[in-house]
């Protein structure tokens, strides 16, 4: 990212760096540096913007409003031949491309990140509207899913969240910390207000940590989910009502917690619990 920035000048807008970046890692990288979600600008990146601020912080970027190099940091040269020259590359063919422009290449090749955005109608063609309309997720039929961010990056955990239209977000972890960014509490809930989509909080579905700590094989995971469904979710079926009660008002909810597979997370026992309702009769989806 900062040899992309150090290519184009040193200083670019936030809207023209987000673009650039995006465009870099779609056509030059197998493997992505950064992923990203539909947004109020089109193509967005929460984890730059918290690299960012780190770099802020560590004197490496200028504390402005655009994306600005503090002067004299280098950095293309520090990097390999092969990523060098990509980017040279890049720059070359992309450095007349800015603003508008800019935007409406990027909507107009990847219509999906334009689904959320508020400058759309101002910048696209009718036919590029319709292709932008076609690419918005649209399912609406009642489904419930469980979603695990073990092995996620943060923008791949939310698209699965956007491209599946869920309106709410239960978090049954006991205690919501994690030192992956984004996944704690009030960076989860707040990015998650700002995708629309809402959060809430049932810290009494959850286990805690302690018991998780000796797990290693399956029968262990099998015997501490046993005991949590006679226990915990027993002395909660209030919960799992109230659950169910969101999942009728909303149609399309998700529950999370850690663990990538659900029979390895006491979300399945959750979800057991909330098919043994008499009056459950919906599908259940584990992203």
């Amino acid at each position: 990212m900062l040899s992309l920035l150090e290519a184009f000048g040193g200083r670019l807008s936030k809207i023209d760096l987000q673009k650039y970046l995006f465009l870099f890692t779609q056509i030059c990288q197998k493997e992505k540096s950064y992923e990203f979600v539909p947004f109020k600008y089109g193509c967005f990146s929460f984890q730059s913007y918290a690299d960012r601020r780190r770099l802020t912080e560590m004197g490496v970027l200028k504390s402005v409003d655009a994306w600005e190099l503090e002067d004299g940091a280098t950095f293309l040269a520090s990097i390999k031949r092969e990523d060098r020259q990509k980017i040279e590359l890049f720059q070359q063919k992309y450095s007349a491309v800015k603003g508008n422009d800019l935007i409406h290449e990027v909507y107009k090749k990847y219509p999906y990140f334009a689904t959320r955005s508020e400058i759309a109608y101002d910048l696209m063609s009718d036919a590029d509207m319709q292709k932008i309309q076609d690419a918005r997720p649209s399912s609406k039929e009642h489904c419930f899913f469980t979603i695990g961010y073990e092995g996620s990056s943060f923008e791949n955990y939310l698209n699965k969240l956007i491209q599946n239209n869920i309106s709410v977000l239960v978090d049954v972890r006991k205690n919501p910390l994690s030192r992956k960014y984004g996944f704690s509490k009030k960076t989860l809930s707040g990015t998650l207000a700002k995708l629309e989509i809402e959060y809430l909080h049932f810290p009494e579905l959850g286990i805690v940590s302690e018991k998780r700590q000796s797990l290693k094989s399956q029968s262990d995971y099998d015997r501490l989910f046993d005991e949590y469904e006679d226990t915990v979710l027993k002395e909660n079926i209030a919960s799992v009502r109230q659950l169910y009660n969101i999942f009728m008002q909303y149609g399309r909810v998700a529950i999370t917690c850690f663990e990538a597979e659900a029979c390895m997370c006491h979300r399945g026992r959750v979800v057991k619990a909330l098919q043994a309702l008499p009056e459950w009769k919906y599908d259940i989806q584990h992203l």
